[in-house]
Parts: C-alpha cells; sequence; structure tokens
C-alpha cells in the first residue's frame, strides 16, 4: 500500500467527527483497555457532555460477565452517577449493541428524549459503530470520541502490529456488512476508498 492509502484507509476508518455536547452518551462495549475507557468517559461526563450514558456489552470472550457490567462497575468506582446509568447486557455484536441498546433506552427514559448521541468506541472500530447507528438509529444528531489505547498516534496505526491489523480488519468487513444491510453510509463523510490490495 502507498502512503496515499495508507491515509484513505485512516480517514475513511476513523473519521473526524468532533465529540459534542449530547443528551445521550453511548459508549460501545470493550474487554479492550477498559480502564482507559471508563477514564475518558468519567471525564465526557465531568465536561458535561451528555446527561445519560448508555453502556453496551454482552457477555463476551469466553467471560461470563457482560462488558457493560464490569465498564459500569468502573465508571461508578471513578464517580459516575449510576442513576444516569442504562446497561445493556445481552449484547454480542455492534448490531446488537445499537439495536438492543436503543430499545433499553425506549423502555427507561423514551426515545423522544434523545435528539443526540455521543458515541464513545474503539478508534479503530468508529466507522462501523457510526454506519450501525446510521442503518438502525438514524434520527438523533451524532458526534464521537473515539478511544486510542494502542499507545501511540491514531495518524501512525500502521506502525504497530496490533492497530494496523484492526484498521485492516475493520477495512476489509464493510463492504460485506454493506451488502448485508448491517450498515449504511454516513452522509457527508465520503464512500468506501479505493485503494491497492492490503
Amino acid at each position: 500500500m502507498t502512503a496515499d492509502d495508507l491515509l484513505r484507509i485512516s480517514d475513511y476508518i476513523m473519521p473526524p467527527l468532533p465529540a459534542q455536547p449530547s443528551t445521550l452518551g453511548f459508549l460501545f462495549g470493550t474487554r479492550h483497555g477498559v480502564d482507559e475507557f471508563c477514564l475518558q468517559t468519567h471525564a465526557l461526563w465531568q465536561a458535561g457532555m451528555f446527561r445519560h450514558l448508555l453502556v453496551s456489552g454482552g457477555a463476551t470472550g469466553g467471560n461470563p460477565q457482560a462488558e457493560a457490567l464490569v465498564i459500569a462497575e468502573r465508571l461508578v468506582q471513578l464517580g459516575v452517577p449510576a442513576s444516569i446509568l442504562i446497561l445493556e447486557t445481552a449484547a454480542t455484536n455492534t448490531g446488537e449493541n445499537v439495536l438492543l441498546g436503543r430499545a433499553r433506552v425506549a423502555e427507561t427514559i423514551g426515545l423522544q428524549h434523545i435528539d443526540s448521541l455521543l458515541v464513545i468506541g474503539k478508534v479503530c472500530a468508529m466507522r462501523r459503530y457510526l454506519m450501525t447507528l446510521a442503518r438502525h438509529w438514524p434520527e438523533p444528531c451524532v458526534s464521537a470520541h473515539p478511544v486510542n489505547y494502542f499507545g501511540l498516534p491514531a495518524a501512525r496505526w500502521h506502525e504497530h502490529d496490533e492497530f494496523r491489523a484492526r484498521v485492516l480488519g475493520e477495512f476489509g468487513k464493510i463492504p460485506g456488512y454493506l451488502q448485508q444491510g448491517f450498515l449504511r453510509e454516513i452522509d457527508g463523510l465520503g464512500s468506501y476508498p479505493s485503494v491497492e490490495a492490503t
């Protein structure tokens, strides 16, 4: 791949969508970098970036405890009020995060109260989160807070073995997900770029 190819992939997979104050934070569950996720989410709450926080993630990776419960416990330890948390504990993939998470919001505070979402998730998967929301929960305005737990700037993703593998893995999956109807392209954020073989 050329330097231009790397830049096109980076711009597509990790689009700039600066965080905006929102009615709902949406933290996509993870087993990677959990403490970093929680510290950054706590800082966002302290800065008044969301009123409620949806944390979605079930039992994954052979761990019987749901991702959302692990994350919520740490957030409360850090000082995030349990009263603002909406937990979704069954999702095992991004589509379920959105569909089941949306259902939890509907039954707790009501979808009519959500006009904006602040998406908090892995930097290397941000495009997929946003495209899944565009497909299954398109009504709110969306901004993003990508969490980079790899220890080097996102622009240097191709220099880190795991970071590179995750970005290229995401890039390779998206066309199939689009074809299957799991995702929708995001207005104003460009379309899937053509690059040399990865």
